[in-house]
């Protein structure tokens, strides 16, 4: 199976993690379907240049789908077998995913995947794959952001708040400089963790380009407090950083792992007395929601942060909504009157 796989892939191609993982989709399974798959996989990460953990999700995801139909259908499924499905056939998977006691969110993912997977099968000529689109997607009730009060963000941003901790001074420096991007810019930790020392927002250097979601660049402005921290972190680093390669390296000069930043914000939590939603995504939170209560233009924000569209930014207009609410609950005198009985 591998080998056939193997073969389907272009001269010179280097497998993603998310082609690896298709290579044992089917095990003995149908060989068209495990080439479709890797087709599949290849146009997720070369052509539509989603991101490589977004397409190792989907592989996984087919993986698990393709399981459920050994059981469902009695063997191993083929392309052909896969456009004759039925809507009821996938609602018995996304059921029997609900009993193990997968979330709404995975479930929708999942069956996004398998839609982006349908399509392909159609676009080989396979035929019409008319059942993935016939399911609803499972309803995910959305909560909204927590952002970190701007104290606590400025004071996570701070290699003074870990000066206790038994850590190289560089260190310290180097996270707070990323978490300061996250906050101080409201950028994602793959986006600060993707700027190349070359394009270090440091000294004069007043705004910084980053790749978003969906390889979108972006250009957002750095104030001084982040270049500043920028700047410490890079006269203390003890590694020569070469011009295009990372920013923001490692104990032992290799790129720094978003594990290491979260693992810097669990520690923080502990010593500010904060709960378990003050994560490295909560400082972006704070950042449009701080900007928004000192009447920061919704447009802007948008931009800012780099989302494709308005309404995801909108649901910073109903946290900043939900604060104000807080405060008047808290503190105004009227609102403490009580109905009479």
């Amino acid at each position: 199976m591998t080998k056939q796989m193997g073969g389907a892939s272009p001269r010179g191609h280097r497998p993603s993690r998310g082609e690896q993982a298709s290579a044992s989709l089917l095990g003995p399974g149908d060989p068209a379907l495990g080439e479709a798959a890797a087709a599949w996989l290849r146009t997720l990460g070369q052509e539509r240049r989603l991101s490589p953990k977004t397409v190792e999700a989907y592989a996984r995801d087919l993986r698990q789908f393709l399981a459920f139909l050994v059981g469902h259908l009695g063997e191993p499924p083929s392309p052909a077998a896969l456009v004759a499905l039925r809507p009821a056939d996938i609602r018995g998977f996304l059921a029997a995913r609900r009993r193990d006691g997968i979330e709404s969110r995975t479930l929708m993912r999942q069956l996004a995947a398998l839609r982006s997977f349908g399509r392909h099968l159609e676009r080989e000529g396979h035929g019409t794959a008319s059942a993935f689109a016939a399911i609803r997607s499972p309803k995910v009730a959305k909560g909204l952001p927590k952002p970190i009060g701007a104290g606590a963000a400025r004071a996570m941003a701070a290699p003074e708040t870990r000066a206790g901790e038994e850590r190289d001074p560089w260190v310290l420096a180097r996270d707070a400089a990323v978490l300061a991007l996250l906050y101080g810019s409201g950028l994602r930790i793959s986006e600060a963790l993707g700027i190349r020392r070359r394009d270090a927002p440091a000294g004069a250097v007043e705004s910084v380009t980053v790749l978003g979601k969906g390889a979108k660049e972006r250009s957002v402005p750095v104030i001084a407090p982040v270049r500043r921290a920028v700047d410490g972190y890079l006269a203390l680093c003890p590694w020569g950083l070469a011009p295009d390669g990372p920013l923001f390296v490692g104990e032992k000069g290799g790129p720094l792992s978003p594990r290491i930043v979260q693992l810097a914000v669990a520690g923080l939590r502990g010593a500010l007395g904060l709960d378990a939603s003050a994560t490295p995504h909560a400082l972006r939170h704070s950042f449009a929601t701080h900007l928004l209560s000192r009447g920061g233009d919704l447009r802007a924000i948008q931009e800012l942060l780099g989302h494709a569209s308005l309404s995801t930014t909108q649901i910073y207009t109903q946290v900043d909504s939900a604060r104000l609410l807080a405060a008047y609950d808290s503190a105004h005198p009227r609102a403490r009157i009580r109905a009479p009985a």
